[in-house]
């Protein structure tokens, strides 16, 4: 049996990926509840997400991933995967909201998690990509 050390190696990026992605999703939807007070959720959506994704980006580059070159063309990667999980989350909240009914803050948290995990993908294989000067 593998021990906890070991099972931790194995999965740090997942792990730190996890509490980073933690820590930005809870700014994500503070920002987007707030917002969502005063404009429309959708937009609220979109200027909280932004706020992830650069939250994000600096703290994974720093702390997870440890990959400093190239910054200018990761962020750009990362900023358009980060895109792509707004477009993922603002089909989700408008297909759980508008269509299915449910409660928007519920929508969101769902769609907090579908978008994580398939950014975690991409990012790990196409932004973070370790470089032989890398």
């Amino acid at each position: 049996m593998k021990s906890v050390k070991e099972l931790y190696n194995k999965f740090r990026e997942l792990i730190l990926y996890g509490i980073i992605g933690g820590f930005c999703a809870g700014l994500d939807f503070v920002v987007y509840n707030l917002l969502g007070m005063v404009i429309p959720y959708l937009w609220a959506n979109v200027i909280s997400v932004h706020c992830g994704i650069f939250t994000s980006f600096f703290l994974n580059r720093q702390y997870n991933f440890k990959v400093k070159d190239k910054t200018s063309k990761r962020f750009k990667l990362f900023y358009l995967i980060g895109l792509s999980g707004l477009a993922v989350s603002e089909l989700l909240i408008y297909i759980l909201s508008e269509r299915m009914g449910m409660e928007y803050r519920l929508s969101k948290i769902i769609t907090i998690f579908v978008a994580a995990l398939l950014q975690f993908l991409l990012n790990k294989f196409i932004t973070f990509k370790k470089t032989n000067n890398g």
